[in-house]
């Protein structure tokens, strides 16, 4: 949205302006005269106007412009980019652990972010709850295994364990948008917010609701294995 938004941008202003010099010899008025809003060109100061489609469909008929006027809406435009924007917001989760199992929940997640120009909430949401899930999923339960030799034994789903249905919690989702300077909509990524965010909330709420034990670390995934070992070996525990 960032890199295409703003192409699309800076290309619909390109067809205004050629717009509104076709919509100038079409409502004959002087080119200064010619407002732009609503998908309508307008002459200032008057009701006199014509949308933005009903001029396409005149030049499509053939309508009689000067031949140093231009003769279509159409523009050929190569946006060079626009400088990277970086969302931030706040993660917290909340998890219970089991210690004769070393069983993990997560019981319930909430975000806020700034994502900037939010253009469709829906895609946001989507992108913060699988971002949130995949996440989990790296701190918990995804774990690559090999053997003495290097062969990877881990290379199927029977084998690997992504997360489910059942290891996702409750969302609690926000917005805080702060529109970006950086591009004309003001948009920022977000892409990768949820994953990021929960690497980090759901690490350390499990090394939280451990530290009673003297446990400061845990690698991951913190599989219920690694977390019962974890709780068996530590200092508080004996």
């Amino acid at each position: 949205m960032m890199n295409s938004g703003a192409a699309i941008v800076e290309a619909a202003a390109k067809v205004v302006a050629q717009g509104k010099i076709i919509a100038s010899h079409v409502l004959e008025a002087a080119v200064g005269d010619i407002e732009f809003a609503r998908g309508r060109f307008t002459v200032a100061g008057t009701d006199r106007g014509i949308a933005i489609m009903e001029l396409a469909d005149k030049l499509r008929a053939g309508a009689r412009l000067p031949a140093d006027a231009p003769q279509s809406l159409s523009v050929s435009h190569v946006s060079e980019g626009v400088p990277s924007a970086f969302p931030n917001g706040c993660h917290v989760a909340e998890v219970e652990i089991d210690p004769q199992t070393g069983h993990i929940d997560v019981v319930k997640y909430t975000s806020v972010n700034d994502f900037g120009t939010v253009i469709n909430p829906m895609l946001v949401e989507g992108q913060i709850h699988g971002g949130v899930v995949q996440g989990i999923g790296q701190v918990m339960l995804e774990r690559t295994v090999y053997d003495a030799d290097g062969q990877f034994l881990t290379g199927s789903f029977m084998d690997y364990c992504l997360p489910r249905a059942s290891d996702a919690p409750d969302f609690v989702t926000a917005h805080h948008p702060v529109p970006a300077k950086t591009n004309p909509l003001g948009v920022k990524g977000c892409g990768e917010a949820g994953c990021a965010g929960a690497l980090t909330s759901v690490s350390n709420a499990i090394v939280d609701a451990l530290s009673d034990y003297g446990i400061r670390h845990i690698d991951m995934p913190a599989t219920p294995e690694r977390v019962w070992q974890a709780i068996r070996a530590a200092p508080a525990a004996k």
